[in-house]
């Protein structure tokens, strides 16, 4: 049998991470938390489970979790996030893999929990994720903070049966706040690639963001809380693409 490393990125979880940590107990083989410096009871949480505990200033999202995975000391990791548990059937699924290991990685669908109400369609169920994946097979990439474990050379990976539970926004203020600065991340990262921003790009794409959302992926049947996580897919979206023009205008005011 395999042998697992469960590693965890936190900063300030202290809310979800016991669930996190005890949905992990009798899976893994060890658990690697690696801090940004957390101000509030992560450190203390830690301690009640037989955890490694590292901390590391914040490197960006998916930088952190590279490092992360390198503090492993086994090659099969299971990467999670702090505000994140394991169901029961993934956690069944997962000790099945244990014993006979077939892909590089393994794909596993995120519910997620918004508002106390879990939800069950638009962007966000199935919302596929690949954590359960060989050390080396791949690495984190993406746009921060939309970061992805994505395997070298389009390797054939597996599915597991459950689902991830994610405990996302406890209310709509801080949906809104972390839009805000998740907008300002991306448009960013977006500037750092040199990825332009038209005006097509400003008003369009978030109409299309939010149609895709509410309508083609059903997130008018999630009811009330359904209408106003599309509604913040279109703002984000805007949000972002505006920013991203902003960027570039000053940037050329500077020249």
């Amino acid at each position: 049998m395999i042998k697992i490393s469960g590693v965890i990125i936190t900063y300030n979880e202290e809310e979800h991470l016991e669930k996190c940590l005890t949905s992990l107990v009798g899976v893994v083989d060890e658990i690697i938390v690696v801090d940004s410096y957390s101000t509030d009871k992560t450190q203390e949480i830690c301690k009640q489970f037989n955890v490694t505990f590292i901390q590391q200033e914040f490197l960006g999202y998916k930088e952190q979790k590279n490092f992360a995975v390198e503090q492993a000391n086994f090659d099969y990791i299971l990467s999670l996030d702090g505000d994140e548990a394991l169901s029961e059937t993934l956690k069944t699924s997962i000790l099945k893999v244990k014993k006979d290991w077939k892909y590089l990685g393994y794909y596993c669908n995120r519910k997620n929990n918004y508002c106390g109400q879990w939800i069950h369609f638009s962007d966000w169920y199935p919302d596929r994720k690949l954590r359960l994946f060989k050390k080396n097979s791949g690495e984190w990439k993406g746009i921060n903070p939309h970061d992805s474990y994505k395997l070298k050379n389009n390797t054939k990976s597996g599915q597991l049966s459950g689902d991830l539970l994610h405990w996302i926004y406890r209310d709509y203020e801080e949906h809104k706040q972390k839009v805000e600065k998740f907008s300002t991340i991306s448009a960013q990262s977006y500037f750092d690639l040199k990825i332009s921003a038209s005006l097509f790009k400003v008003y369009f794409r978030p109409s299309w963001a939010f149609f895709k959302a509410y309508f083609l992926r059903l997130g008018i049947l999630d009811g009330f809380y359904g209408w106003r996580i599309c509604k913040q897919t279109f703002i984000v979206t805007y949000l972002k693409y505006n920013k991203l023009r902003q960027l570039w205008k000053n940037s050329k005011l500077n020249l």
